[in-house]
């Protein structure tokens, strides 16, 4: 299986914001640096007939990942054009390149990238392959937090709604996913939108995903508590409770992420969260815990 990981020659196109003459040669310098030092690695860990997943710590002992939307998307789009998925390669991969990006992507950028990571995972061997889907809660889960034993396909874009996401489902079709653990709605509130609105959007995202992806399990994640003022804790108790009752009708299940990030009033715990609403290191490993035996509880099946 080591074979599938060994780099591919040829740079796949994508739109990125524009830059200078010098900063495109820097950056091609780079990549290919790290393309032939993650060949090298790659080659050798094969020749040792080691498995195939790879331990952070043989490339590289700097604990440094990306930490702005510029920079993350900087380094999927490295990731991309040496044919990999991000989430198959250590975490501060390419640091070289992304490290000073400062430029925004687009939201129609990350939609391009994602597509394109979406035509990769659809290529690659039949390993089972899982989905995130949803906004920026989704999108910085840590990579090396996910259950290594399946491939990952990052689909969440910062910002997005639940229109949103139902209008992206065609970018990754092709692809074959055993799963996709669905999150949504925090940014429908932060809009104003109706609880019906919201449940209206997530029955036609069930139904679809249903339709082009009939092998696949849905897995709809409850809306996270929060500790900010874009909606009390009883409405999203409420609104999840609807989110069971809709998932189950729809076939789809159901799983309670909140139970275990709420406080005793019902807002997300404060040592879970940077702002009040995204999660830090300690939240996203309690998600990890809770990811983790529901995949195994789905492997089992």
């Amino acid at each position: 299986m080591l074979d599938s990981l060994i780099l591919a020659s040829t740079q796949i196109p994508l739109a990125q914001p524009i830059a200078s003459k010098d900063e495109l040669s820097l950056h091609n310098q780079a990549v290919q640096a790290e393309k032939q030092r993650l060949n090298q690695l790659l080659l050798k860990l094969r020749s040792q007939s080691r498995p195939e997943t790879i331990a952070a710590t043989e490339f590289s002992p700097a604990p440094t990942v990306p930490k702005s939307g510029s920079q993350l998307y900087s380094q999927r789009v490295a990731a991309l054009r040496t044919g990999h998925l991000s989430t198959r390669l250590p975490s501060n991969s390419f640091q070289s390149i992304w490290s000073h990006a400062t430029r925004q992507p687009t939201y129609e950028q990350w939609r391009e990238l994602m597509a394109r990571e979406a035509a990769i995972a659809a290529k690659q061997p039949t390993q089972r392959l899982n989905v995130l889907l949803g906004d920026s809660l989704s999108l910085w889960f840590p990579s090396d937090r996910l259950p290594q034993s399946q491939t990952w396909l990052n689909q969440a874009i910062s910002g997005d709604t639940t229109h949103g996401i139902l209008s992206r489902l065609s970018d990754f079709a092709a692809t074959r996913p055993h799963v996709i653990y669905l999150m949504a709605g925090i940014n429908d509130l932060k809009q104003g939108a109706t609880d019906n609105e919201i449940l209206w959007n997530m029955r036609q995202i069930i139904t679809q995903l249903r339709q082009t992806q009939p092998q696949a399990t849905v897995i709809v994640q409850s809306v996270l508590p929060t500790r900010s003022v874009i909606a009390s804790s009883d409405r999203i108790t409420q609104l999840n409770h609807q989110l069971r009752a809709l998932s189950i009708r729809n076939g789809a299940y159901f799983l309670d992420l909140s139970t275990q990030m709420a406080d005793a009033a019902g807002n997300l715990r404060q040592d879970f969260t940077t702002d009040g609403l995204h999660l830090n290191a300690k939240g996203y490993a309690t998600w990890q815990s809770i990811l983790t035996k529901a995949d195994g509880a789905i492997a089992s099946r």
